[in-house]
């Protein structure tokens, strides 16, 4: 089996180069007066986005035989396969309305994905007994489908919104929409820098009280925030800047926070970085390079990503989670922060769709809330999986 764990995380690396060479492809669509060249790069874009994700899916399906279990247990493997619906959710609505450019921001995204499930221990390891069902594979996969094509729906609405937000001018869809990218230098700048520090195996260990008692608290990076009454047990190791919050007693809460600010420090050095190189909003640099979209076309497919994923994730989210939770804990619903927070997506894709059909709000209005529905997904993802505590937390 070791063999095969190792094919599978080759595979998985060599679908991640072939998302990014695709990348490339889809931006030499954007320069390219030429509609034939144009066509062309596009046409390859895509071709090597299906090998990509053929070789995903070679990764999937091999940790699976290794694993004896679908690989979606633990944040690595769900993460990559997040990543993987959302690649193919791109692909079915490329082949729907033909747009390039939701290949330039979609890939990224997915890359980004995979990236960040790389954060996490790798390790195959056996399933918790709550897992043992075969209503993890309906289950999790299916909601991870439904949440990856509502992720087209925010592709295609930032585009819009990078496309149509007036850059002459300040106003708050200009504050807003730098806002979200700099959420996104954010991103990139936490996996910069945890895959540095990883690179370069750097611990501090500290010791600290939690619940009353002394313990050993590892830091995987140097440490901004220190736990409260902490003291360094790593020789030569240089103390923290300042102590966490004594409210702050969970044994990784004040590492937590260290490695919030680490994220949210690096990106404000990445995304303050390429405006003074620049000199503009990162999305006025952007802005010229999308004079090709059709504003009407991507906003017709925000709204059919949200129309197709919505019901997906609703019957893998919510229906299909509350058959497994009957049968895994004798009740189908108990109020966890992952139940209430499908359930809080649940809602908020629901007022779009009804916003969207009674009310008329297309356009900017319709993208704003694409992008807030995103949002949601991620801190689900990241904040509901990390920080809080509920019966999900094997994960």
């Amino acid at each position: 089996m070791g063999d095969l764990t190792n094919i599978s995380g080759n595979l998985l690396y060599v679908s991640f180069f072939t998302y990014l060479l695709a990348t490339f492809f889809f931006g030499g669509t954007i320069r390219d007066k030429k509609k034939g060249k144009s066509k062309v790069a596009g046409n390859i874009g895509i071709t090597i986005t299906i090998v990509g994700f053929l070789t995903q899916l070679g990764y999937f399906f091999t940790r699976w035989v290794a694993s004896g279990h679908a690989p979606v247990s633990n944040l690595f493997e769900y993460t990559t396969f997040f990543g993987m619906m959302l690649v193919f959710a791109f692909i079915i609505l490329y082949f729907i309305y033909r747009v390039d450019l939701l290949g330039l921001f979609a890939l990224p995204i997915a890359l980004l994905l995979i990236a960040f499930a790389s954060m996490f221990p790798t390790e195959i390891s056996p399933l918790v007994p709550s897992l043992q069902s075969h209503w993890l594979y309906i289950h999790v996969t299916t909601a991870s489908l439904g949440q990856g094509i509502l992720s087209i729906s925010f592709v295609a609405g930032l585009i819009f919104l990078i496309r149509q937000i007036d850059q002459t001018k300040r106003s708050k869809h200009t504050f807003w929409l730098e806002f979200v990218l700099y959420i996104i230098a954010v991103t990139i700048a936490f996996i910069v820098l945890s895959s540095v520090f990883s690179a370069m195996n750097y611990e501090t260990v500290f010791e600290a009280p939690v619940e009353g008692q002394p313990a050993e608290i590892t830091y995987e990076m140097p440490a901004i925030a220190g736990p409260s009454e902490g003291r360094v047990l790593t020789e030569g190791a240089t103390g923290p800047l300042f102590e966490a919050p004594q409210w702050m007693r969970g044994e990784d809460a004040a590492k937590k926070l260290n490695t919030f600010l680490w994220a949210v420090l690096g990106g404000l050095v990445l995304y303050w970085s390429a405006r003074l190189i620049f000199k503009k909003r990162i999305a006025a640099i952007i802005q010229p390079l999308l004079k090709k979209v059709n504003p009407e076309l991507v906003d017709e497919v925000s709204y059919r990503a949200v129309a197709i994923g919505f019901p997906v994730f609703t019957l893998g989210a919510l229906i299909f989670a509350m058959i497994w939770a009957q049968q895994a804990w004798d009740r189908f619903w108990g109020w966890d922060p992952k139940e209430v927070w499908a359930l809080i997506t649940f809602f908020f894709y629901a007022a779009y769709l009804h916003l969207r059909l009674s009310r008329g709000w297309q356009g900017m209005k319709s993208a704003w809330l694409a992008v807030g529905g995103f949002g949601i997904i991620m801190f689900n993802l990241i904040a509901v999986n990390l920080i809080i505590s509920g019966l999900h937390s094997y994960a």
